[in-house]
């Protein structure tokens, strides 16, 4: 079914939340007062009757195979992808947060036309929007980001991903991104420093906004 447009999410179950690392799920464990889930194939913090996080990695394959884990080891029936992402031009701010309602993905073009592969997660009202191109490797120069910055507002390596797991598992997908860098930072280590600043404002963000949409 698809709940695009319905603007709150209606009666499922526990909600699963994907984040690539755990400088950007910490705080977020921290305010949904998370524990270690025990062993397992994928790193999850879960509580009582609450939502269940897993830190999958970074990279397509590790976030589609969380969220896959998370749908069939603990009955998520809705998946929130939510972490960084990159401006692929100027006119965003750093701690900026965005809701996806459009994902491209330029290293899988389909096979036989080479046309763009393109996807559409579910969406709430009220919220800020932006489209996402997720890709296999970091693209943190200027003229990197210039590559996909006609097609997507931000760049990833995870949600396309989790998305395309969500729909093959027949859960719903919500993907809610924060910009940590623009064009102007070119520096890894400047970028995970911004990633560490704002990983609070973004869980609060979650908590504060998004979640409560669950109930």
């Amino acid at each position: 079914t698809d709940t695009r447009g319905e603007g709150a999410m209606q009666g499922y179950a526990r909600p699963g939340i994907v984040m690539a690392s755990m400088i950007e799920a910490g705080p977020l464990i921290s305010s949904l007062y998370l524990s270690p889930a025990g062993e397992g194939p994928v790193r999850v913090f879960s509580a009582d009757g609450g939502p269940v996080l897993a830190v999958s990695g970074i990279g397509k394959v590790n976030a589609a195979l969380a969220a896959e884990y998370l749908v069939l080891k603990y009955g998520a029936a809705a998946i929130f992808n939510i972490g960084a992402a990159g401006a692929t031009g100027n006119g965003l701010n750093t701690g900026d947060i965005f809701h996806i309602g459009a994902i491209i993905e330029p290293d899988r073009p389909r096979i036989m036309n080479r046309s763009q592969r393109s996807s559409a997660p579910d969406t709430l009202d009220g919220f800020p929007m932006a489209s996402l191109a997720t890709v296999d490797r970091p693209l943190v120069s200027a003229s990197e980001r210039a590559s996909v910055a006609g097609r997507a507002d931000l760049v990833d390596m995870e949600g396309a991903a989790v998305l395309q797991a969500c729909r093959m598992f027949r859960a719903r997908c919500y993907l809610f991104k924060m910009v940590s860098d623009t064009p102007e930072h070119e520096s890894d280590t400047q970028i995970v420093e911004n990633i560490r600043r704002l990983a609070s404002p973004l869980a609060d963000f979650f908590v504060g906004k998004v979640l409560p949409l669950s109930a």
